[in-house]
């Protein structure tokens, strides 16, 4: 399927969805809230059959933060990338690990670097970080280090 019989596809899944222009792989923005139903029928409808999700990160733009998730067909050979602007007071959104199981580490490096609230993650908890590192967030741009004094 090409981006634009993708982009077809999708608006008719999610109407409210948005794209961004210019990249080799369709780019796709979403409401938070819309990622769930979003995520099980990228799944589980044949003609798309996202069935690997190969990247799960968060970026930090000061103001907000954003999840981006990279999704591939392994049996329709197209890629996807999935952008969802987060609260940055309180940011948080559906987990997709029992979708993709390889979302449950994933979401849980978020968790302990962003901050990033997997709501319904089977097993939330830091998974790098030494204990008491809970809520510190070492990858956001207003972590300060006071110890090696890092400031972004």
């Amino acid at each position: 399927m090409s981006n634009e019989e993708l982009k077809v596809k999708i608006t008719e899944l999610l109407p409210a969805a948005t794209f961004e222009e210019g990249g080799e792989w369709l780019t796709i923005n979403i409401d938070p809230k819309d990622w769930l139903p979003l995520a099980q029928q990228f799944r589980n409808d044949d003609s798309l059959y996202f069935d690997y999700l190969f990247c799960l990160t968060c970026i930090d733009w000061k103001t907000h933060l954003t999840m981006v998730y990279h999704l591939s067909s392994v049996k329709h050979r197209h890629n996807i990338v999935i952008k969802s602007k987060l609260d940055r007071s309180n940011p948080e959104i559906e987990t997709i690990s029992h979708i993709w199981k390889t979302a449950e580490f994933h979401e849980r490096e978020v968790y302990e670097m962003f901050g990033v609230n997997f709501l319904n993650h089977p097993d939330l908890r830091l998974l790098i970080l030494p204990d008491g590192w809970e809520g510190r967030n070492p990858l956001r741009k207003d972590f300060e280090d006071t110890i090696n004094m890092i400031k972004l």
